[in-house]
């Protein structure tokens, strides 16, 4: 299982934004759906084998299942759709417990402190950072997560949860790039690896 955790520092927690505003009112929310995009699809196919969260304003939390999806093109507007009827449901999550707006996302109230306790659980976490050690000196894990962040920096309690959860800190390559062609990245290695996950 390959999973995805990328933290949306402006995006929007209630479903009253605009499809047509991405980049604008709603908060960026074009970063986190191109982010979405890189991890799940392929060239006519999705992988089944991923899981992505978003953690919204640190307060948040939607997962996406590869294996159980249906309905999600790959349009940012359509992903952007499919969030909000997320954030539509986060009143019949309780706690951490998730609600499941369509099928193969989930939404919960829980931010990344908590998420990482979780997913720490049965994964290798990797941040995803520019002062990492060298990806080609990496060897990949059986069942990495990798946490990035939007277009901002982490915060410094970001930073600081990350320090204390995280097996390894990894850099792609010489030049800082966007949330989703590092993911498109991190694909591309795991699968020359040999570690498929489609």
């Amino acid at each position: 299982m390959r999973q995805f955790i990328v933290l949306g520092h402006d995006a929007p927690t209630e479903p009253d934004f605009a499809l047509d505003d991405l980049a604008g009112g709603a908060g960026r929310l074009d970063v986190l759906c191109r982010a979405v995009n890189s991890a799940l699809f392929l060239s006519h196919d999705i992988r089944e084998d991923v899981r992505i969260f978003l953690v919204l304003d640190d307060s948040v939390t939607i997962r996406i299942e590869g294996s159980d999806l249906r309905y999600m093109n790959p349009d940012e507007r359509n992903v952007a759709s499919l969030l909000r009827s997320a954030l539509e449901a986060k009143t019949e999550a309780i706690g951490h417990q998730e609600a499941e707006s369509t099928p193969g996302i989930y939404v919960s109230t829980r931010g990344l402190e908590a998420l990482l306790e979780t997913v720490a659980r049965d994964a290798t976490i990797i941040q995803l950072h520019e002062d990492g050690d060298p990806v080609a000196d990496v060897e990949p894990p059986e069942n990495p997560a990798f946490v990035l962040s939007d277009h901002q920096n982490f915060t410094d309690e970001e930073r600081a949860l990350l320090e204390d959860a995280t097996d390894h800190r990894v850099r792609l390559g010489p030049a800082v790039l966007h949330a989703d062609h590092a993911i498109t990245v991190v694909h591309n290695w795991l699968d020359t690896a040999g570690y498929q996950s489609y």
